[in-house]
């Protein structure tokens, strides 16, 4: 909407760069362009003001398809004002000199044309078309031929309207027919879950048997390889205790081995001994035996001599002496 002051009986419009300003004075054209901004007098003037820019209407009208189901399509068209002399022309584009606001509703004239163009268009496809491939290509069917219909529309360039873009967001069914159509997909997606759930189950299921095998092989193994250790030390053991059974036969073999000729020596020894001691006992006796009598007394008194005490002193009483030699001069009788 234009700026408009009032100041000392004159009135001054500015105009924003996206609006086509048209001004006229006794009919005749006085400024024509976007952005302008000018004095005027109100009385005299008819002020015209059409927006440039580019516009978006959003639509959404019901159709039928060819099986007789209901649906609503929701679209954009994109639009602008190419020539706005012409759409000043043809539309009440006039604003009020004291406010800047449009006298009329344009923009709703635009929209309305501009929604039953589309609209037909549309209906027409969608007439043809049967509910699943609407539901499923409906939406590019019905752009291109939105936007093949508003460009071959003669009142749309007669109005001085360009079309930019269309755009189709959706074709919605009413909402128990889209229940009923998502139910199958839906149970679809589900049994699709419960058998990704299922597998995915059974992998793991898999997985744990495959471990719990490899545990159980790997007891087993672990197992066998234990009972080989015993095995191993109970053959280490009977070694050890043969090759120690072996050793203490030998020692003992030995020992009594040694024992045996340590006594066959010590009997030799005592039998050669005994024999010198014989030897030396008859040779004595022969000796005492060929010595006579007083050699041996005498003899004898020696070694008692030799084995008695040291006697400092003996003193012999007359009768021990009388009884010696008296024994001493008896040799004969005490052999006899």
């Amino acid at each position: 909407m234009a700026d408009i002051t009032r100041r000392l009986g004159w009135s001054h419009l500015r105009s924003a760069p996206t609006a086509h300003v048209r001004h006229h004075r006794r009919g005749r054209l006085v400024h024509d362009g976007p952005g302008l901004s000018f004095r005027f007098r109100a009385l005299t003037a008819a002020l015209s003001e059409v927006p440039v820019d580019d516009r978006e209407l959003a639509m959404a009208f019901h159709a039928r398809t060819a099986d007789f189901q209901d649906v609503t399509v929701q679209s954009t068209v994109t639009y602008r004002i190419s020539e706005p002399a012409i759409a000043a022309a043809r539309l009440d584009f006039s604003i009020d000199p004291d406010t800047g606001a449009w006298r009329g509703a344009p923009l709703e004239q635009l929209a309305t044309l501009l929604t039953e163009t589309a609209q037909q268009h549309a209906l027409d496809v969608l007439a043809r078309t049967p509910l699943s491939a609407a539901l499923a290509d409906g939406v590019a069917a019905v752009r291109e031929r939105i936007s093949e219909g508003l460009a071959t529309e003669p009142r749309l360039p007669a109005t001085g309207i360009e079309v930019v873009a269309v755009r189709v967001v959706a074709i919605r069914p009413e909402p128990e027919v889209e229940r009923a159509l998502r139910t199958p997909a839906r149970e679809l997606i589900q049994q699709e879950a419960d058998r990704a759930t299922y597998e995915r189950r059974a992998v793991a299921v898999e997985r744990e048997r495959t471990i719990a095998e490899n545990e159980l092989a790997s007891r087993i193994e672990l197992a066998r390889r234990e009972e080989q250790l015993v095995e191993q030390h109970g053959a280490n053991a009977r070694r050890e205790a043969e090759e120690s059974a072996a050793a203490d036969a030998v020692r003992a073999e030995a020992e009594a081995l040694r024992t045996v000729r340590l006594a066959r020596a010590e009997a030799e020894a005592a039998r050669e001994t005994g024999e010198a001691r014989a030897g030396a006992q008859s040779a004595w006796l022969r000796v005492h035996a060929e010595t006579d009598a007083a050699t041996l007394h005498a003899l004898a008194a020696t070694r008692l001599a030799e084995n008695l005490p040291h006697i400092e002193s003996v003193t012999l009483s007359p009768d021990v002496l009388t009884g010696l030699l008296a024994r001493l001069g008896r040799p004969g009788e005490e052999r006899a």
